[in-house]
Parts: structure tokens; sequence; C-alpha cells
């Protein structure tokens, strides 16, 4: 009885001891978010200066007035509020709000920085946010592929792969029939093939699933490579895919400022609206997503009951590779550009990060695809600024963004207890 009673003290201790740890760490995280405010970006702002962040987007039938700001006075409160954030951080902490108060630390560092950029000139934040949007898609399309794969056990690292082959033949076959809906069929269909391809290779042949994982992505981005120099490149004609327009959703269009960002895309974007919902309602709420999570979680208990853990896994990976490769002919169809060799550019990587930071939960998966496509959407519209950052470190934003979001949620996040792990019936 003592030895259990020390045993849970110790374990005690090191949770608070790692609880006082992360506490400092963000606390000086806070810190240094607001010495970077002042000393970059409201030091060297020049008195008078304003900073214009335009909030309409045409065509629109409520015109919204610009926000001016002044730049300096900006800057300064919102390096207070970090700064204030930091202290009590690193005195008291905030216990379970820790959460909403990085949030706020993060919106309000975002915030500084557009100011930071659209000093002296103007910003549309409401573009900025509809291309973050549009580049969240196939982020949060891979995150859902990695979220149903792996609630049923099964670590998916070719979502990439997934991603690279839906937008090659997207591409070919809309380019071939000028059919766009074609085309996302194929794309979907081709991702299946490689979902199937990686559930046989772990399931049935107990292969390292990372190992699978990673040499679908090797197989794919070859394959793809070598046929885009060595067909696509001599015909042209079949790298030339159709485009999907934009569907204003008529009334929720019109709304100031929402409108635009949310309910002004095309396809995809609406596509993926209903996907989230649908896969978090079926994983949370009905028999399917219970039978899933179980063997997800403890497979031997599910077999136990009857459930086939064998045959959910085989469907949920196939499931999870359709929706990877409806999601990879976004960048070809969804963009209206042709295919380039590795256009993917670690998308499905960012998507598993994506999937990490939202806990496995569809919901969570898509604010982090959001935020992910937030990084890359800055990157996108102030490369064409006059700011004094080499755009070199600008394209580097969004994998920074995920390393430090991965770094930051070790040990605050729980996998499924099954994840990765092969299962053989006894």
């Amino acid at each position: 009885m003592t030895a259990v009673a020390v045993s849970a003290k110790r374990i005690l201790t090191t949770s608070e001891r790692a609880a006082r740890r992360r506490q400092r760490i963000l606390g000086i995280a806070y810190l240094l978010a607001a010495a970077v405010i002042v000393v970059y970006f409201a030091l060297p702002q020049a008195a008078g200066t304003d900073s214009r962040l335009v909030l309409h987007l045409p065509p629109t039938a409520v015109q919204m007035p610009d926000l001016v700001v002044p730049s300096a006075a900006t800057l300064y409160v919102l390096a207070l509020v970090a700064a204030f954030a930091g202290a009590v951080q690193l005195t008291r902490g905030f216990g379970a709000r820790w959460a909403l108060v990085l949030a706020l630390v993060a919106v309000a560092f975002v915030f500084a920085f557009l100011v930071w950029v659209a000093a002296g000139q103007s910003m549309s934040l409401t573009g900025l946010l509809q291309t973050t949007v549009q580049r969240a898609v196939p982020i949060v399309f891979g995150a859902l592929s990695g979220i149903l794969c792996e609630r049923a056990g099964v670590i998916n690292i070719a979502i990439e792969g997934m991603l690279l082959s839906g937008a090659f033949t997207a591409a070919v076959v809309g380019s071939m029939t000028g059919d766009v809906w074609l085309g996302m069929i194929a794309a979907t269909i081709t991702g299946g093939l490689l979902a199937l391809l990686l559930a046989v290779l772990s399931i049935r042949y107990l292969v390292d699933q990372i190992v699978g994982g990673f040499v679908i992505n090797i197989l794919v981005v070859g394959l793809t490579s070598f046929l885009s120099v060595r067909v696509l490149q001599q015909n042209p004609g079949l790298n030339t895919p159709p485009r999907l327009s934009a569907i204003p959703i008529p009334l929720l269009a019109d709304i100031p400022i929402l409108g635009p960002i949310l309910f002004r895309h095309n396809i995809f974007v609406y596509a993926l609206y209903i996907l989230v919902i649908v896969i978090f309602v079926g994983l949370f709420y009905t028999r399917w997503g219970l039978r899933v999570r179980a063997v997800g979680e403890h497979p031997k208990a599910a077999d136990t009951v009857g459930i086939n853990v064998n045959f959910v896994r085989y469907r949920n990976v196939i499931l999870g590779g359709l929706v990877a490769g409806f999601g990879g002919a976004f960048f070809t169809l969804g963009a209206g550009v042709g295919f380039e060799r590795e256009m993917t550019a670690g998308r499905g990587f960012i998507g598993l990060a994506a999937m990490i930071f939202g806990g496995w939960n569809p919901l969570g998966a898509a604010g982090a695809g959001l935020i992910f496509g937030l990084a890359d959407a800055i990157q996108a519209r102030t490369s064409i600024l006059a700011i004094p950052i080499p755009s070199e470190f600008l394209l580097m934003l969004p994998y920074i963004v995920t390393i430090i979001v991965v770094a930051g949620l070790v040990g605050r996040v729980r996998a499924p207890a099954a994840d990765g792990q092969p299962y053989k019936k006894e």
C-alpha cells in the first residue's frame, strides 16, 4: 500500500514538473512575442503612420469601410497584451484556459504583423482570409484522410502521395475529357487504389506502416515526375485541365466580411464543409464511428464482441484514400492549372500535423488547417508587398509554423491507443 502511494506521489510530482515547465515555456514565448512586436514592428514606425486594412471584397452588396488604425499605437497595445499574458503565465499560469490564451496571443501577434505590413499602405484583410480558406483546403482534406485511417489504428504517411496522385490524375483526365467531374472521380479512385495498397501492406503483410507509407510516397513522386517529363511536357494538351469557377451561395455570399470569406468558393470548399461535419458526426454519434474508435483503441476487445477488426481497418484506410485523392484534385481542377512536379509541396505532411494539432477530431483538424492556411496565405500575400523580409523566409513560413505547432503539442494530445499496431487474430 505504501509503495503504491509513493508511486502515485512520484507520478503526480512528475506531472506537476512538466506542467510548470510548459508554463514557463509559454510565458517566455509570450514575452518574446511582445519584444518582437515592439523592437521589429513598433519602433521603426514613423510618427503619424496609419495602417489601412480593407474589409470589403468586390463584388459585394454591402461596402464595409476600411479599418484604419495608427500603426505605432496599435502595435504597442498588442505588445502590451502579449507581455501581460506572458507575465501572468510565468507567475501563476492560466490553468485549463491556457489554449484560449495561446490563441489570443497568436491572434495578437498575427494582427501586429499585418498592421506592420500595411503601415503606410493598404492590405485586404478580407482577401487574406479568403485566401486562407482556399490554402487550407488540401491540408484539411489530408487531415481528414489521416483521421479516418488512424482512428481505426492505421498510420497513413502516404497522404502526400495520395494528394499528388490525385492532382496528376485529375489534370490528365480533366484535360482529355474536358469534364471536371470525371477528373474528380478519377482522382478519387486513384487515391483509393493507393490506400488499398497501403492497407494490404500494413494489414495483411504486416509491413511497418510508416515504411509502407513512405514507399508509396516515393513511388508516386517518382512516377508522376517521370510521366510529367516524358508525357505531359511533350503533349501539352494532356495538361490543360478545366477550372471550376467559384459559386457564390445566394444571400450568404452577401454577408459583410464573412460572405466573401466562407461562401464565395468553388465546389471543393463546400464539399469540405460537408465532409468535416459528416465525418465528425459519423465518428462520434453513430454505431459505425463507435466501432471504428473501438478498433483504434482496443482491437482485441473489439474482436471479442464480434467486430471484424481487419475489415474495419481496410474500409477506413480506403475511405481515407478516397478523401485524399479528391483533395488532390483541388491542386489542378480547383486552381485551373496544369500539373507540376511535386506541386503538393508537403501539404500531406502538414495535413498530418493538423490532424495531431486537432486531436484526431475533424473539427479540431479543420481549425488547425486554417492556421496553416493562414501562414501560407500570409507568405503569398506579403511576398508581393515591399516589406524588408527575404522571400525565402516567407516561403519557409508555413513549414516553420508546422514545426512550432507539432513541437509545442508533444505530450498534450493522445493518439488512438492502437495507432500503428498491427492486429493478429488469435
